[in-house]
């Protein structure tokens, strides 16, 4: 009965991708999942090695890439949403494109990230081993609600799991680290490097409350949003101490950053060729999770080494002459973040500057105005704006310091990245958010400067 489904969901995702228009990546398993609402656990029950799921609020597309180029270097073929649709049909649909007429799956271990929002019900289904959860920060308030609330729908679904899921946390997330109270199936990883220490909280801290009793959280260093180490002077919750830790990092701008890693199993320097902060959080996750899944220390550091970025996700390609750098922001920290590396790049910036606020980006873009634009203001020498809200985000430029002269509003990304190439005096830096980038990609896809998202 499942095998009549299955191919006609399969005809439908080769009709998609045969449009060129997309929609291959979850289109199918939407259709797969409409016929059968349980083909997701049906057809993860087929996995040998079963599931290992990866949700946060921002970095699961570059923390699932990174496991898995460690995973498949090291000879486990995974059945893995490589393209970044995390929702149900996403899932559904790399499931679906792993099935063989035998029935089986051309795949031992399943590699998912998963939408925040759609943990629950895809948990439900795979039943996963292990639960990597790296952070929660303000993300779409319009479609999700409050940090908190989804805190307490990822606290149901570890209960739920007590005693049959391994847990991968980051500690340095207060919220993500309370998840781990009282459980022994627990893995923590964090930074503990007080150099990249913030000098306070940023705007775009969200969680300075503690779970446990309200008070607000001291903090011996913040590294990140509000990722650091903390402690609640009330009730004595605490940071716990993180299994995997960065002790030393040197960040190098967009060429990367080196780790000096200790782990449960030894000591080692990680080179990375991904650029931030947040990048080195999004290495230690993977690092976590590729240990709990068997695979030695050096065969980790190896494959992080060669890892390539995931799409969109600060890669860089080559237009016209002109190496073009994708670095999505989506809301305030995850912005901060890349505007906290380019200062580490010499000279002044040639920008594209793409916000929209369709619905996969969240309607609410007021997070702009949290986001410290001030950082890279005074080096900004062309900012090209463009996307639904352009105006927007243009007035924002303007108020963190950026003359107006050197402020240009393009409707339409094509014609923006026209004119950004056109105008820029070296490497150009996209800025856009989630629909943005996908247009930006496709469109470069088109150009042949950049492979489509699915290949």
């Amino acid at each position: 009965m499942l095998g009549a489904k299955l191919t006609a969901a399969k005809a439908v995702g080769a009709l998609a991708r045969g449009s060129g228009r997309g929609g291959g990546t979850s289109l199918p398993g939407k259709v797969l999942t409409r016929l059968d609402p349980h083909a997701i656990g049906a057809l993860g029950r087929r996995l040998p090695r079963g599931s290992a799921v990866i949700s946060a609020t921002n970095g699961k597309t570059t923390t699932a890439a990174l496991a898995a180029a460690v995973l498949e270097r090291s000879g486990v073929t995974l059945v893995h949403n490589r393209a970044g649709a995390n929702m149900a049909g996403g899932v559904a649909t790399a499931l679906l494109g792993a099935t063989t007429r035998g029935g089986g799956l051309d795949g031992e271990l399943g590699l998912f990230e998963v939408d925040e929002f759609w943990l629950g019900a895809v948990a439900a289904e795979l039943e996963p081993h292990t639960l990597l959860l790296a952070n929660l920060f303000r993300d779409q308030l319009d479609r999700y609600g409050e940090l908190e609330t989804i805190a307490d729908r990822w606290a149901t679904i570890v209960d739920e799991r007590r005693d049959r899921c391994h847990l991968i946390l980051n500690a340095d997330d207060p919220l993500i680290a309370d998840l781990g109270r009282d459980r022994p199936a627990v893995t923590y990883f964090g930074v503990q490097d007080d150099s990249l220490a913030l000098p306070q909280l940023q705007h775009a801290a969200d969680s300075k409350l503690c779970r446990r009793c309200g008070e607000p959280y001291l903090y011996a260093a913040i590294y990140l949003g509000h990722l650091g180490r903390y402690r609640c002077p009330a009730c004595g919750a605490e940071r716990p101490r993180p299994d995997v830790v960065a002790e030393r990092v040197t960040l190098h701008g967009l060429r990367g950053a080196t780790v000096a890693l200790r782990t449960p199993v030894g000591g080692i320097e990680l080179e990375l060729p991904l650029p931030g902060l947040y990048n080195v959080y999004n290495a230690l996750a993977a690092v976590a999770l590729c240990l709990r899944l068997g695979v030695g220390l050096r065969e980790v550091a190896d494959g992080l080494r060669v890892a390539s970025a995931a799409f969109g996700r600060a890669e860089t390609v080559s237009i016209d002459g002109h190496p073009l750098s994708i670095l999505l922001i989506k809301n305030p920290a995850g912005a901060n973040e890349v505007l906290r590396t380019l200062t580490l790049e010499g000279g002044e910036h040639d920008l594209l500057c793409a916000l929209n606020d369709r619905t996969a980006d969240g309607r609410d873009v007021s997070w702009i105005w949290d986001a410290d634009f001030e950082l890279l203001a005074g080096r900004v020498r062309r900012a090209v704006c463009t996307g639904t809200r352009a105006a927007d985000v243009a007035l924002r430029l303007k108020y963190a310091g950026v003359p107006v002269a050197r402020i240009e509003l393009v409707a339409g990304v094509e014609p923006a990245l026209d004119a950004a190439v056109a105008g820029a005096a070296g490497p150009l830096y996209a800025l856009p958010t989630y629909t943005a980038m996908l247009e930006l990609r496709e469109l470069l896809a088109r150009r042949g400067a950049a492979p489509r998202y699915w290949q």
